[in-house]
């Protein structure tokens, strides 16, 4: 059974961009923007992750941290990021255990572009899983989640 809005957000530790550690339980105190998106260097995708890119103030502003996941390798995400001179985290989840914790793997174990709003307590307060993934939620949408949640 897949996760719900009011649902504790199930913890996680995974390598990021930079070779990092990230742990979902280490942003306690904060909101959290977890955008599940199904590849690196892919047109959708990369749109969609520019887009917070530029919003990363307005990120900033509400005090929440952005992370990117797809199911990548570091170095892809490395490359990625690198060429497209991203602010946040991208979390390589290779064996697509945080997609399935979440919720997004689709038919044949395919990432859904997904995005979910976690607040500071831990607990999912929004949640968009896209049926296709030729569209993505925009940056005023979760800012506005974001500020609901607050």
């Amino acid at each position: 059974m897949a996760v719900g809005i009011g649902d504790k957000a199930p913890d996680f530790t995974l390598l990021g961009t930079g070779g990092e550690s990230f742990s979902l339980s280490s942003y306690i105190g904060q909101p959290v923007v977890i955008a599940f998106y199904p590849g690196d260097n892919t047109p959708v995708c990369t749109k969609q992750l520019d887009s917070y890119q530029g919003d990363l103030a307005s990120f900033a502003e509400v005090g929440a941290q952005v992370f990117g996941i797809s199911p990548q390798s570091v170095e892809s995400h490395n490359e990625f990021s690198c060429k497209r001179g991203y602010g946040f985290p991208l979390l390589a989840d290779t064996e697509k255990k945080v997609g399935e914790a979440y919720g997004v793997l689709g038919p044949l174990g395919f990432y859904r572009r997904s995005v979910f709003v976690i607040d500071a307590e831990g607990v999912i307060r929004y949640i968009h899983r896209a049926v296709a993934g030729l569209t993505f939620k925009n940056s005023s949408e979760l800012i506005a989640a974001i500020k609901a949640a607050s």
